[in-house]
């Protein structure tokens, strides 16, 4: 399953027509992302308050991870402050990877942001978090925060965002999205006699990540169609309901 480094902003200076800062609302972003994260079965680590950029390339940089994904709020230059719209996706321009994230982004994004057409894709050499992070990397400005109305769409469709980000990264690994987050449960295996097999993909062909023997517990993280999303001991993939009782 995917394993990802979320980074949203640790910018509190940054403040917001209307009210709040850069730092809160990207951090209200992510703390929604979780639910919809656990749930599709997306293993993540997260930046940390208080420290700063230099430090999440390095936490980013430290484990393998399969994509770095910064959340960032806009401003326009002095002179046109305020007079900005629209959302810009950034990504490395010689990572092909994170040209095709950027794009899965962008086109999902274009689905709840009211103006689509100032939603785009930017390429960059510059831009460190999304040039010196190992793990192919996309950030995205969701809007400006110096514009009244981008700002005040940002903090009435922080849910609706989180959501769309993580509907996205399904999209970039190929995996179906669980619109509605589910809470954990307890399983218990339930097979016959062999180990259970736990899945890549929710597909009897798709590759076996791990086992877990009749009678063992695991933690159900979410359901799509007959395939549970699972947690075995670290291991998390796909398993067949069938053979799994919540408990």
């Amino acid at each position: 399953m995917p394993k990802i480094f979320l980074s949203p902003s640790l910018q509190p200076f940054n403040e917001y027509s209307g009210g709040g800062n850069e730092q809160e609302y990207m951090n209200k972003i992510a703390d929604a992302m979780i639910p919809y994260l656990r749930t599709n079965g997306i293993v993540y680590t997260r930046n940390k308050i208080g420290t700063n950029v230099g430090q999440s390339i390095r936490d980013s940089n430290a484990n393998d991870y399969d994509f770095h994904l910064a959340i960032h709020s806009n401003a326009g230059p002095e002179s046109l402050a305020g007079q900005l719209q629209g959302t810009d996706v950034y990504y490395y321009t010689d990572s092909s990877f994170g040209k095709r994230a950027a794009q899965i982004i962008a086109d999902n994004f274009k689905e709840i942001y009211p103006n689509p057409d100032m939603v785009k894709i930017v390429s960059t050499k510059t831009l460190a978090e999304v040039t010196k992070t190992n793990a192919p990397a996309v950030l995205i400005e969701v809007a400006y925060h110096d514009n009244p109305e981008d700002a005040e769409w940002i903090r009435t469709h922080v849910q609706e965002i989180a959501a769309n980000l993580v509907k996205s990264l399904t999209e970039i690994f190929a995996i179906p999205f669980i619109a509605i987050p589910q809470l954990e449960r307890n399983g218990v295996v339930t097979t016959q006699s062999t180990a259970l097999n736990i899945r890549s993909r929710p597909d009897l062909n798709a590759a076996i990540v791990g086992q877990a023997p009749k009678g063992a517990s695991l933690k159900v993280l979410g359901k799509w169609q007959n395939w549970y999303v699972v947690n075995y001991q670290g291991t998390v993939g796909y398993a067949s309901s069938d053979y799994i009782t919540v408990t």
